[in-house]
């Protein structure tokens, strides 16, 4: 049985977000997103989806303002998927699953750091930098191997 997509006997903004972003692929897709990946072909080959699969969750981030589709190509006509501010803000909701997992179900580590570009120190759980200090956001933070990966 499926859960009802309404809530008049409750007033809970995570069930109502977790009907937007609750999905694995959605999911996947918002953590490509912000790893870069922008055209559909890609996203595919990043994550393995079938294409009906990612087309209905990229129409439904647009759809939810949280991604939008720019042209990027006229002939053919072609689209690459960019965050907008509202999937941007769901950055440090991201980061905190990311370090949740890696404590929890990384046993060889993690399988991804998300570093400092400023100055190669690592995210902390208070969104700054171990070793400046620095607070950051997705725009100062790159990825590279961890030791689980």
């Amino acid at each position: 049985m499926a859960l009802p997509r309404t809530y008049e006997s409750q007033n809970c903004s995570i069930a109502r977000a977790l009907e937007v972003v609750g999905d694995r692929w959605t999911l996947l897709v918002i953590r490509s997103a912000f790893e870069g990946v922008r055209r559909f072909d890609d996203f595919q080959d990043a994550l393995g989806v079938a294409r009906n699969v990612l087309t209905d969750r990229l129409t439904r981030l647009c759809d939810e303002e949280i991604m939008r589709r720019v042209p990027y190509q006229e002939r053919p006509e072609r689209y690459e998927y960019r965050l907008t501010r509202k999937g941007v803000e769901l950055w440090p909701a991201m980061m905190t699953l990311l370090m949740w997992g890696d404590r929890h179900y990384a046993p060889d580590g993690p399988p991804v750091i998300v570093g400092h570009r400023g100055c190669g120190g690592t995210l902390t759980p208070r969104f700054t930098c171990d070793s400046c200090g620095a607070t950051l956001g997705p725009g100062d933070v790159d990825t590279r191997p961890g030791p689980g990966a």
